[in-house]
């Protein structure tokens, strides 16, 4: 198989010859792993790149601070994003972590929400198209990348209580917000399949540690038939485009929604929140996985022993048909020693070498 083939080939489930890896690290666990790269011979492979994204048109920081910030004094830093979700910088420790500050928190109209200054995509069709091949000539598979697709941009601007207060007690501004940010979905997903992305990666996080975001009634209702609009959108345009799709936390029991929504392939299937094992066991014969190796245990935690003994494991309750793509469930943060990186990247290497 090419590189290409061997990575759609894991998520269909009809074999594969090796495993590609996938990381992300922060920025000081990314200069010590540079500094390893200069002085060792490590064979990193890879099967996909990501597709650029469509252009975004945003109102000015000043709309944002003018009119739904003016009472906050912000600390230096702060960034406000597209969607005019203020960022402001939390602990150094947390390098990821941010406070947000929702602009529609104090909404309380369905005009509020439509007179909003939303962001704007701009079509780049032609672009994506041309990244798209050269991503193809490099064979590797394209993927359009669009995580927090629904759920999660709507209660970043909403704010959280606030947006499931208006869904369960079935206030139209739910609605209003929701379809809003669903349909610039829709035309962020249809573009990346126009242009011949091989995958989306679409995602919100509804999972906590040890229990779903909210009730299975409450996801059935108001985000999937949401996220299926997204995606039979888009496969509407390439019906063999594959859907990956990102919730952190614990997720088992919606897991058959996002399989009815048309999910191919779930991600992180994180270890301290679900068992791999019993998940792959009922959902293996309709659904894919990408993740299982902790980032809350065995990668900051374990031994370079350890990591690679759990990407044996994991790959192991898969099989040689494949339906796993073995990587870490997170961002890699700076308490991860630089060897387990290594241990896990060689385990993937190794794995199918043996």
């Amino acid at each position: 198989m090419t590189n290409r083939e061997n990575y759609l080939s894991i998520a269909r489930r009809t074999g594969y010859d090796y495993m590609p890896v996938n990381f992300s690290m922060c920025p000081s666990l990314t200069e010590r792993f540079n500094a390893y790269l200069k002085e060792h011979d490590l064979r990193i492979p890879v099967g996909e790149a990501s597709v650029r994204g469509l252009p975004m048109d945003c109102a000015p920081r000043e709309v944002f601070l003018e009119r739904y910030y003016k009472d906050k004094n912000f600390k230096p830093g702060t960034h406000i994003d597209g969607w005019g979700v203020a960022h402001e910088p939390g602990s150094a420790a947390a390098y990821h972590m941010t406070y947000m500050h929702h602009p529609m928190e104090e909404f309380d109209s369905v005009e509020q929400i439509l007179a909003y200054p939303f962001p704007v995509f701009r079509d780049a069709l032609e672009e994506q198209r041309k990244h798209v091949e050269e991503i193809h000539a490099s064979d590797l598979a394209a993927i359009g990348h669009m995580e927090v697709t629904i759920w999660e941009t709507s209660w970043y601007m909403r704010g959280m209580e606030n947006l499931m207060c208006d869904m369960m007690s079935e206030d139209p501004m739910a609605e209003a917000l929701l379809d809003h940010v669903t349909e610039t979905s829709v035309q962020r997903a249809v573009s990346f399949a126009k242009a011949g992305a091989d995958a989306l990666f679409l995602g919100d996080d509804v999972g906590m540690q040890r229990t779903i975001m909210m009730s299975e009634g409450l996801y059935d209702e108001w985000l999937k038939p949401r996220l299926k609009r997204v995606i039979d959108a888009a496969r509407a345009v390439k019906p063999e485009l594959l859907i990956f799709y990102h919730s952190c936390g614990h997720v088992t029991e919606l897991i058959p929604y996002l399989i009815e929504a048309g999910v191919d392939v779930l991600n992180p299937v994180q270890p301290e929140c679900m068992d791999f094992r019993e998940v792959y066991r009922r959902f293996c014969d309709q659904l894919s996985f990408h993740g299982t190796v902790g980032t809350q245990s065995v990668m900051p935690f374990g031994t370079p022993e350890d990591v690679r003994r759990k990407v044996f494991e994991n790959l192991d309750i898969a099989g040689k048909q494949g339906g796993l793509y073995v990587c870490p469930t997170h961002l890699l943060e700076p308490e991860v020693p630089v060897e387990n990186v290594v241990a896990y990247i060689q385990a993937c290497v190794d794995y199918t070498s043996r």
